[in-house]
């Protein structure tokens, strides 16, 4: 049975009583549109390039201070006295916490009632938390040093305190991404988000660039290297700097109209039927049970049987069973772009995580343990550092090629590039590992820049057109959109929670790996685990027509 637009409408309160926005006049021009939906269906104005720009410095601020992490977290892991065997209990705290928690977060967005917003409350919190991880990782050991007098007491609590800041930086850092991306989805149109994805991967690049030439800097010898306690200090007043600008900026680029519901008795009708909004759109327009299901819930809000339950117990349960209902019941092409998306960030972070010590170990054929004093540590040390310098050219290229995406999309569509970003950092990684050679190493590092690039933008992309589509065939089937539409937040939790999965698995397996057959097995498994995702992008990712 296909349910009708009066039905539909008689099952549900209508828009505008489920959804009010409040509308300041001073701003009305450059706010969002005049009537909006609970989830934002109504299309938004057309956004000037600056507010896209403003909205994407988030993500510059982000990876500048990704940037100083890689290029300083090592060091000061070892100069606080870390065991080995913490090393990997540091790297897997947080995207096991990540992957538990992303779609919680996610969900938690779309349903967030605060005045500022569904998404800007959850990037500021992030925001803060990154800023205090970095606070505790850069300086710690000062801090202890301050408060404990005993030294042996100083250490202990020095690696406890590196290690709070190393996992809280990476847990924000890893989690802000989503509701950055949801935010941009909520307040553009359909244009406007494909320009925004692309001024996100720009900046992006930008801001690792600038981090990992910050990071090159010797700020000892400098007049803020002899004010403060050390470079580490430099380098955090740098970085927090950065990082509160560009959040603030970001912050107050485009208003948001916040969700509002009537009342809880609406609110938990809402919340209660999430937990269908998975399933394709054409079974979610036939399907009966639906119909029964929505008419069932008013009816029981109306009776005196079926009271409203209290928001505690019963309704947290509710959304619990709605988030998990959501979770597997995704569509399959959701399932395959997940998938897809797990592949190119497994083999972009197996190359990543482990290039500079592959640099200085097979290509400068230096050891990290050597004396210090040897010449085969100074030699691996000067492979590190170039192999800094080839992080930065990935940083420039992955600016570059993001701009060269929008000129090459109307040519061969996202399938294509989706299909070459795979491609060319598989065919790169493989050069590098068969051919360890210096200059043809960095000028390979070029196409770490078209993986990044492709994996911050392609599959957000996908996920937008994904949304676009639905709206359309709800519309062409007589249901206003949004009235029950799956939230933004919740898709871009799911693919942001592959991230996390990714980081889950290189950090049991690959350690592994390398202590076995060395740095180079990193560059192999990356190059295979590309191609093997070239093949799965090319024929199980759906791509709309």
């Amino acid at each position: 049975m296909t349910l009708s637009k009066e039905s539909f409408n008689g099952a549900f309160p209508p828009p505008s009583e489920v959804s009010k926005a409040d509308m300041d006049s001073s701003r009305e021009e450059e706010a969002v549109p005049q009537s909006v939906t609970r989830t934002g269906a109504v299309v938004p104005k057309q956004r000037a390039m600056g507010r896209l720009v403003m909205h994407s410095m988030a993500m510059f601020g982000r990876e500048f201070c990704y940037a100083v992490e890689a290029a300083f977290v090592t060091p000061v892991l070892l100069s606080v006295g870390l065991p080995k065997n913490l090393y990997s209990l540091v790297w897997l705290i947080s995207p096991i916490l990540g992957f538990m928690l992303q779609p919680v977060v996610g969900s938690a967005s779309d349903h967030c009632t605060c005045s500022w917003g569904r998404r800007r409350p959850y990037i500021l919190g992030l925001g803060l938390i990154m800023l205090l991880g970095m606070a505790l990782y850069l300086n710690g050991d000062v801090m202890i040093s301050a408060f404990i007098d005993e030294r042996s007491k100083q250490r202990t609590w020095a690696i406890v305190i590196t290690m709070l800041g190393v996992v809280l930086f990476d847990f924000a850092a890893d989690f802000i991404d989503g509701p950055i991306k949801a935010y941009l989805f909520d307040v553009c149109s359909h244009q406007d988000k494909e320009k925004g994805l692309h001024y996100h991967a720009l900046l992006t690049g930008l801001g690792g660039a600038l981090g990992y030439l910050t990071g090159a800097v010797d700020w000892g010898h400098t007049v803020l290297g002899f004010s403060l306690a050390s470079e580490f200090q430099v380098i955090f007043l740098f970085a927090a700097l950065v990082l509160l600008i560009c959040l603030t900026v970001h912050l107050y680029s485009i208003p948001e109209v916040p969700l509002r519901y009537e009342n809880e008795e609406t609110k938990l009708l809402l919340e209660v039927t999430g937990s269908y909004k998975y399933s394709s759109i054409e079974e979610e327009l036939k399907k009966s049970d639906f119909k029964s299901t929505c008419t069932g819930i008013m009816a029981g809000t109306e009776s005196e049987k079926c009271a409203v339950p209290s928001r505690t117990e019963d309704q947290r349960r509710m959304t619990l069973k709605s988030l998990l209902k959501t979770l597997l019941n995704m569509p399959s092409h959701y399932r395959h772009l997940c998938v897809s998306h797990l592949f190119g960030w497994m083999a972009f972070l197996s190359n990543m995580l482990f290039f500079t010590d592959f640099m200085g170990q097979v290509v400068y054929q230096g050891s990290p343990y050597a004396p210090h004093n040897s010449t085969l540590y100074l030699t691996y040390k000067a492979g590190v550092e170039m192999g800094c310098w080839g992080l930065c050219i990935n940083a420039i290229a992955s600016s570059v090629y993001s701009y060269l995406q929008k000129i090459l999309l109307p040519y061969i569509g996202l399938k294509g590039l989706y299909f070459i970003g795979y491609l060319l950092f598989g065919l790169g990684t493989g050069l590098i590992g068969l051919f360890p050679h210096v200059h043809s190493t960095l000028a390979l590092c070029s196409l770490f820049g078209v993986m990044s690039s492709t994996l911050y933008t392609v599959p957000f992309q996908l996920i937008a057109e994904y949304h676009r589509e639905e709206e359309s065939l709800k519309l062409q089937a007589g249901v206003e959109a949004g009235d029950h539409e799956r939230g933004k937040g919740i898709d871009c939790a799911a693919l942001t929670c592959m991230v996390q999965l990714a980081q889950i698995i290189l950090g049991v397996g690959l350690g592994f790996l390398v202590s076995i057959a060395g740095s180079t097995v990193t560059v192999i498994s990356a190059s295979t685990v590309s191609l093997i995702g070239c093949c799965f992008v090319a024929f199980r990712v759906r791509y709309v027509q």
